[in-house]
């Protein structure tokens, strides 16, 4: 696992959590940025496999 990968994960629980509690809370701009934050993650841990899978075709 790449480092993009597990900082990518750690971004998209986070945005999750704070996404979860911007909608408990009423709090729209929470909400948003949790939300955000999520894309952020999944994109970072795309990277990272992205990355991974190079890393793999060049040792061959």
């Amino acid at each position: 696992m790449h480092k993009d990968e597990a900082k990518g994960a750690a971004k998209d629980i986070a945005g999750s959590v704070k996404e979860g509690v911007g909608k408990a809370t009423g709090n729209d701009r929470l909400a948003a940025e949790g939300a955000a934050e999520r894309v952020e993650g999944k994109v970072q841990k795309g990277v990272g496999a992205l990355k991974d899978a190079a890393r793999d075709v060049l040792k061959k």
